[in-house]
């Protein structure tokens, strides 16, 4: 409940996480049929740069502040595009906004957020948007309440924790479980920051361990990860990934180390269909 993304928005992690994020949203406008988008850690869906929290750390400069003149050939314009439809170079779009500016009439998106003042915030951004919806509840425990989905048989669930408590990688190979039950046809994507290897790879085996195939892990490295002091990089597992995502987040991947100046990059299958 202490933890405020503000602090953090626009920062390489945030950079990597919604150009993945923007690539997965275009694989479902291929079909006309509905899709819904569940966000169980929405936050509150737009940051202010300027602002108190965004000015103190700063991270955003060595992030989107890269980034503003990236030209329509980039790998990164879709994404890019959004963002500054946010308000860039003054307000930094989350998930829920970038997921918003996707969906077509037929589409949904469902957000969760657990604390009351950001889910206050949240619900203001679209009180005016008849297919978006907020809730107050805790992420985990909605996937039971609100999945399968009632009115779409295709969707993403994006799940972005804080990672404040000790055992968020076992929740989330339990919240993993509980999606495949109740949503089989559903895409899922989840951010994990990058200390140092071992809880990835204890993750990553769990999920294996417990069945799940068709995966892939797309990792961004600011430095190498030996460091469990300080977050050195962030990865995005994908289960079920779409058809091209890859190559897609191969292309992004390449070009944000490049203007970040990264340590490395990489898009491994983890475990194949």
């Amino acid at each position: 409940m202490n933890y405020r993304h503000a602090y953090h928005a626009g920062n390489f992690a945030d950079c990597m996480k919604h150009a993945l994020l923007v690539s997965l949203l275009s694989s479902f406008l291929r079909k006309p049929s509905p899709f819904v988008v569940l966000d169980t850690h929405a936050g509150i869906g737009r940051y202010d740069l300027e602002g108190t929290e965004a000015e103190k750390t700063q991270e955003w400069r060595s992030g989107i502040g890269l980034l503003e003149q990236e030209g329509p050939e980039s790998p990164l314009a879709p994404w890019l595009e959004l963002v500054k439809k946010a308000g860039l170079p003054h307000r930094y779009p989350g998930s829920p906004m970038l997921a918003s500016f996707m969906l077509r009439p037929q589409d949904q998106l469902i957000c969760c957020e657990k604390h009351p003042e950001d889910k206050r915030v949240l619900y203001g951004l679209f009180t005016r948007t008849p297919n978006v919806f907020v809730h107050e509840r805790d992420g985990y425990e909605a996937l039971r309440a609100l999945l399968p989905p009632k009115d779409a048989k295709r969707g993403l669930v994006l799940i972005d924790p804080p990672f404040e408590q000790t055992d968020e990688f076992k929740r989330l190979v339990e919240a993993v479980q509980t999606i495949r039950t109740r949503f089989p046809t559903g895409v899922i994507a989840i951010w994990y920051p990058i200390k140092h290897r071992t809880p990835v790879r204890t993750f990553l085996t769990a999920l294996q361990d417990a069945g799940v195939r068709d995966m892939l892990t797309a990792e961004l490295l600011m430095a190498p990860p030996t460091d469990p002091d300080r977050l050195n990089g962030s990865g995005l597992l994908v289960i079920k990934p779409p058809f091209g995502f890859a190559e897609q987040a191969e292309a992004q991947l390449a070009r944000l180390k490049t203007v970040l100046g990264a340590h490395d990059y990489s898009v491994t299958q983890i475990s194949p269909e």
